[in-house]
């Protein structure tokens, strides 16, 4: 049986800026990261390095030929869909209910997701609510966003709610004068 586990699927991205601030963000969620080529970049660790805060390695990542290879290779089950034309938040699905990996997707920045797979999904099509005449948020924090509403409603599973570094009493210890 498959474990609770987020896993973020970018498809074709086009930044590398951005790719590497989502590294960052699924190493320090323990979150998968599926690449879908091709990219609007070169996939090198000097393009990654400054954005994943040096988290490149850390990150678990796998890249793709297209999206039929991915959906040869992974079969995911569980999959929500990040589109400007969603009809619901991701906070209305109720992720308690799911008891296996989590598959959450987003398109390349210039165009998004392709609409055949929306239309073919669009029961889990979501969006972030936002002004009515705003167009998009920058992936990464979409990324973000939706990462941790799973997260959230998993009750942050495995992650640590308190400061490990410098100890979860730090600012009690610190002294006032």
């Amino acid at each position: 049986m498959k474990m609770r586990k987020v896993n973020i699927v970018l498809f074709e991205p086009e930044i590398a800026a951005n790719v590497g601030a989502i590294m960052r963000t699924c190493a320090l969620i323990d979150a998968k990261l599926h690449l879908i080529e091709p990219f609007g970049f070169i996939f090198d660790k000097r393009n990654f390095a400054r954005t994943s805060a040096n988290n490149f390695e850390a990150c678990e990542y796998e890249r793709y030929d297209d999206l039929n290879d991915f959906f040869d290779k992974v079969k995911p089950n569980k999959s929500f869909f990040l589109t400007r034309y969603g009809k619901k938040p991701l906070s209305s699905f109720n992720f308690n209910e799911i008891n296996e990996e989590v598959y959450l997707f987003f398109g390349k920045e210039s165009t998004g997701l392709p609409l055949n797979l929306l239309k073919n999904n669009i029961n889990h099509c979501f969006r972030f609510p936002m002004v009515d005449n705003g167009r998009s948020l920058n992936i990464s924090n979409c990324v973000g966003i939706a990462s941790y509403e799973v997260l959230r409603q998993w009750d942050y599973l495995n992650l640590s709610k308190v400061e490990v570094e410098k100890g979860s009493d730090y600012i009690e210890k610190i002294d006032s004068n």
